[in-house]
């Protein structure tokens, strides 16, 4: 090479190395989207819209009143899209993800969202719209029970007051005068999933507000990102949010703990009654009773299955909900639907035990994703850095890249000036 082209060159080279070294920095960790931007440690991709997957970052718009905020009171903004998709990148898809080769999928399903995954293993064997966001009525209870369960001593007595059987909707039956103990509103929280109960809890475990950060702090911990408790009991409220994958993953700790599973699995509980109430005339004591489950699953039984147990719900903003689990042949499956109804020759109960029927006849090897997302615990247990501190981790960790490139561009220099020298003597 020619000196006035190596003059000419090994600036070039120097800078070209510079910006080699430099340019991983700038698109951040390998496979980032360099269009996103961080959020709270995730990101939101910009190359999703609403209309590709509606139900990404927000849940559908309400058909009533239930979620319009107090006066002078915010709504709660979207929590943020993970970015990889938590689970793997096919559960990133809002449409059907699914195997070919575990055959057709069952007709006439009418759940916006829904999934089917093996307890055991954690492989997710089919799904619609996994981490689509839709609301999860009274199936946000097995994250309110798994807390309670962990908290709470089930021997010790509880007291209930009439902010607890004034509640909305469905009831334990709980009364003045009742003598309770944590083991029987746990227990009516998921067998008939009683509202009164939730209430009950929620106070014992340090007040309403309280008790919602317990509850979405434990959903954030399993790495169920898409979830926000906004109500104890499942009753609609601004910012609550669920997926049929948090569902599952939820679900799945809760069926991991044995007192979660043998509530769940129960098909009749006796409840405790309570005294006549004086303030009424001519009222008279409530004598215990037989509650029975909502889950028709269990209570009717479903041909060749042994049912371990499920959690239903119902609002008029999140429709039917429901999830669940079964065995046959030594196999535990878990399903989870959202966002859909029964209908004349499609009952909500029948669409489950077709999902449960196609899961059960799918190669054990099948798998579009996994509810393992141990890697997401990690990273919430241990502290995921912010926006914030993320960057100054990165600045710190590209030092030694930014010096290499320095010192390469300072010997292209001192080799420009030593060449330059030379021609001087010359």
């Amino acid at each position: 090479m020619r000196t006035s082209r190596l003059l000419r060159t090994l600036p070039a080279l120097a800078v070209a190395a510079t910006l080699a070294v430099a340019a991983p920095l700038a698109a951040g960790p390998a496979g980032a989207d360099p269009t996103t931007a961080p959020t709270s440690g995730l990101t939101i991709p910009t190359t999703t819209t609403a209309q590709e997957c509606p139900y990404r970052v927000g849940t559908p718009p309400p058909v009533d009143e239930s979620e319009v905020v107090a006066p002078g009171q915010t709504t709660p903004t979207p929590l943020p899209v993970p970015d990889p998709p938590i689970g793997g990148g096919r559960l990133g898809e809002c449409g059907l993800v699914a195997d070919p080769a575990a055959g057709a999928i069952p007709p006439r399903l009418t759940s916006e969202g829904w999934l089917i995954a093996d307890l055991e293993t954690g492989d997710v064997i089919a799904a619609q719209d996994p981490h689509g966001r839709f609301r999860p009525a009274s199936t946000i209870k097995i994250l309110l029970a798994l807390v309670a369960l962990e908290e709470l001593d089930l021997d010790t007595p509880l007291e209930v007051n009439a902010n607890d059987w004034s509640m909305e909707g469905d009831s334990c039956g709980v009364g003045p005068g009742g003598k309770y103990t944590t083991r029987d509103i746990v227990t009516g929280l998921l067998v008939v999933s009683g509202n009164d109960c939730a209430n009950a809890l929620a106070r014992e475990l340090g007040g309403y507000d309280e008790t919602l950060e317990k509850m979405n702090a434990k959903a954030e911990a399993l790495g169920a990102l898409d979830t926000r408790a906004a109500t104890p009991s499942g009753l609609d409220s601004a910012g609550m949010s669920s997926s049929p994958y948090d569902l599952a993953v939820i679900f799945r700790a809760g069926m991991a703990n044995q007192e979660f599973a043998d509530m769940l699995a129960l098909k009749n509980y006796e409840f405790p009654g309570y005294p006549a109430r004086k303030d009424i005339p001519g009222d008279e004591d409530k004598p215990a009773y037989l509650m029975g489950t909502s889950n028709t699953l269990l209570r009717d039984g479903v041909p060749g299955m042994t049912v371990l147990g499920g959690k239903t719900g119902y609002t008029d903003d999140a429709l039917k909900t429901f999830v669940g689990a079964a065995e046959k042949d030594g196999r535990q499956l878990v399903i989870v639907q959202m966002y859909g109804l029964s209908e004349p020759d499609s009952s909500y109960h029948d669409q489950a035990v077709a999902l449960l029927e196609y899961g059960f006849a799918a190669d054990p090897s099948i798998s579009v994703g996994t509810l393992n997302n141990e890697a997401a615990q990690r990273e919430t247990d241990s502290g995921a850095p912010s926006a914030e501190s993320g960057s100054d981790s990165v600045a710190m960790g590209a030092l030694p890249l930014i010096l290499v490139g320095v010192l390469l561009l300072t010997a292209a220099s001192l080799v420009v000036m030593a060449i330059r020298q030379h021609r001087r003597r010359r």
